[in-house]
């Protein structure tokens, strides 16, 4: 996910880093995204954890993503003719 999103020099050690991350993007877009692909990524990590406490499964990194990949792209295309998300589907299946 975060190769989509220009990824970071360094992995993140706490919110913070990851905050400011979102934040110092190059344009308003890729901060959209950012944000975008931030909020699904931690949505997606909290339903494998109850997936795997409640109904002991688990579904693999790939299925996952693939999930994570048709929310956001859902999410993109029913908001394309706002003006900040015109550009997001371009930066995010590149």
């Amino acid at each position: 996910v975060f190769a989509r999103c220009n990824p970071p020099s360094r992995l993140f050690a706490d919110w913070s880093e990851l905050l400011s991350w979102i934040r110092t993007a190059t344009s308003k877009s890729m901060v959209l995204l950012r944000k975008l692909a931030s909020q699904a990524v931690i949505f997606h990590v909290w339903k494998q954890r109850n997936n795997l406490i409640h109904n002991a499964t688990t579904l693999s990194p790939a299925t996952v993503f693939i999930s994570l990949d048709r929310e956001l792209r859902n999410l993109i295309s029913s908001r394309r003719t706002k003006k900040h998300f015109s550009s997001l589907m371009i930066l995010w299946i590149r």
